[in-house]
């Protein structure tokens, strides 16, 4: 049996660990940010050492088997409720998986640390945070720019707000990132609107510059950027 300064040590690395994911997370304000993570891992330890370390008055009796592994079993797949309540549906954009699984990973560093793994639930947390903090940066640089598209086009002033655009392009205006609506410099009668697609595959281009172009009240459409 661990002693009381064990235990208490496990429980506070524990809340240390989580709260550096849960900093993370926080800082791009999502459901589950410092708090979250931080519970989670506490409670995931103190699960983790009942199942490992709590029936150890009862071992000794004879026809008691007990598998310490069932209990950490349970809240692998019990902390699930928790991810899906991070995960939010926006049209047919899901966001939040990301924290879902970081809720998830920092349960099993609870795990680790309630079995004593420390150098194992250590080297986690910092894998897990240059995961979170330091690869979203090279996404955004090499991945999510290419998915980006601009269209520039010069509408009947005042016909073309964001409204009618939602309405022209139904669950394609999920992708539209900007809309910027500006009178024309050479025709009083005419708006320049420019609007930024984000994360937009090929097909969805398409069929939203088809849409577009069917507008009555478009005179010109211009295309910018590249898939």
């Amino acid at each position: 049996m661990l002693s009381n300064v064990e235990l208490i040590s496990r429980l506070i690395l524990a809340a240390a660990l989580g709260s550096v994911i849960g900093f993370e997370r926080e800082r791009l304000s999502w459901a589950a940010g410092l708090r979250t993570h931080m519970l989670v891992c506490v409670g995931s330890t103190l699960i983790m050492m009942v199942s490992a370390f709590g029936f150890f008055d009862v071992l000794g009796r004879d026809h008691v088997v007990l598998d310490p592994s069932r209990i950490a079993a349970q809240v692998v797949s019990g902390i699930g409720f928790l991810g899906a309540g991070s995960i939010l549906l926006r049209g047919e954009i899901v966001r939040g998986l990301t924290t879902a699984a970081s809720l998830w990973s920092v349960a099993a560093i609870g795990l680790a640390v309630g079995g004593g793994m420390y150098t194992a639930s250590i080297a986690a947390t910092v894998i897990i945070l240059i995961i979170l903090a330091g690869i979203k940066p090279l996404e955004r640089r090499f991945i999510t720019v290419k998915q980006r598209r601009q269209l520039t086009l010069l509408v009947d002033r005042g016909t073309l707000n964001f409204h009618a655009l939602h309405e022209a392009l139904g669950i394609g205006s999920v992708r539209v990132k900007q809309f910027v609506v500006q009178q024309s410099d050479d025709s009083p009668e005419l708006d320049v609107v420019k609007i930024e697609l984000s994360r937009v595959s090929s097909n969805e281009y398409d069929a939203i510059c088809t849409r577009l172009r069917a507008l009555e009240t478009v005179r010109e459409f211009k295309e910018e950027g590249s898939a």
